[in-house]
This record gives structure tokens, C-alpha cells and sequence, in this order.
């Protein structure tokens, strides 16, 4: 197992590569990029949304919840994102680690990881045909941003900034309080 992170791959190289640790990646532009392990507010919201995501699909197979959503970047043939959930209603073989046709995806914004998941990851996601919403979710505020897709070049985005605000999700029929969401998560008031 080598000790240095190699400085290009491809993204089936990147697949294929253990650095030896339990270090999490993503690749972009065919560099290996360290990510931090979520932790606590992060986690507990990944988890509350995917267990409202889980019972929400309950009624409709195939349909599944991914954590930790290998993406496929359709604009750049050597970047893998690790989205923290993922929404897909194309059955995928069971080792495959790629999201097949995702519909949904939500990632929980932290202050080391914003920037990018708006600058580099949102517009990804919406290169992807599949891909109706994309869910963007403060952990130290009560703050959502729901992605919605017109048609193919135009999205519509709402802001949700108070507890009483409803996360409303089409492709899953989730109709959420956001008291609901961060009803186990300390967060700053706005």
C-alpha cells in the first residue's frame, strides 16, 4: 500500500486505489482530495434526513437512499464525488459504488466544505440529466437550499431559513418541518 497519494488517476484507477488508511476521497480533476470524517452535527442531521428519506421511499420500490453517494461527474471524466445522500430508483448491482441515475442528491454543508460544495459540486450535480433536486443543508444554522430543476438549463431555488419552513421534496413526496430535521441538532440562532 503505497504511503504518498499518487497526483493523477483516473476515476476507475481512483476505485481501484487504498491508500492504507481509512481516510475518505474524492477526486477531482484527477487528484485524490482528503475529506474530513463527519462528525457531529453532520452526522446527525445525514442521518435524520435519511431516515426521512428511507421512510418516504418505503412505498416505493425500487427506489433507494444512498449514504456516502459515489457521483460521477458527467462534466469532467476524472472527478468522484462523495455525496453525504443520494436518491436513486435505478437498481444498481450490489457492489457497485456509483449511484445509478440519481434523482435526489443532499449534501450537509460544514464551514471548511461550503464553498465547494456550491462553487464545484452544485453545478456537477446539474450537469446530471437525472437529477431533479439537490439538497444543500446548513449543520449550525436552521438553513436548507432546495435545487429544483425547470427544465434542462433552468433551476429554481428556495431558501428555508425558520423552523416552521417546510422542506418539500417532489421526487420522494417529503413534505418535512424543518423543526423536524434539526429537532436533535444545537444550532446558532440566525
Amino acid at each position: 500500500m503505497p504511503d504518498t497519494v499518487p497526483t493523477r488517476m483516473t476515476v476507475e484507477q481512483f476505485l481501484a486505489w487504498d491508500d492504507g488508511t481509512d481516510r475518505r476521497y474524492e477526486l477531482v480533476d484527477g487528484v485524490p482530495v482528503a475529506m474530513a470524517p463527519p462528525r457531529g452535527n453532520h452526522q446527525v442531521l445525514a442521518g435524520t434526513m435519511a431516515g426521512h428519506l428511507f421512510m418516504a421511499l418505503r412505498e416505493r420500490p425500487p427506489c433507494t437512499v444512498r449514504v456516502e453517494a459515489g457521483i460521477r461527474s458527467r462534466l469532467n471524466a476524472n472527478t468522484w464525488f462523495q455525496a453525504d445522500l443520494a436518491v436513486t430508483c435505478t437498481p444498481a448491482a450490489s457492489n457497485d459504488p456509483e449511484v445509478p441515475e440519481p434523482i435526489l442528491i443532499a449534501e450537509i454543508l460544514s464551514p471548511s466544505t461550503s464553498s465547494r460544495d456550491r462553487r464545484r459540486k452544485l453545478p456537477e450535480y446539474r450537469a446530471i440529466p437525472s437529477v431533479r433536486e439537490i439538497v444543500l443543508v446548513d449543520q449550525e444554522q436552521v438553513y436548507c437550499e432546495v435545487h429544483r430543476r425547470l427544465d434542462a438549463e433552468r433551476w429554481l431555488t428556495d431558501l428555508l431559513r425558520e423552523p416552521g419552513d417546510r422542506l418539500r421534496l417532489d421526487t420522494v413526496a417529503l413534505d418535512l418541518p424543518l423543526a423536524d430535521l434539526y429537532a436533535r441538532v444545537p444550532v446558532e440562532p440566525e
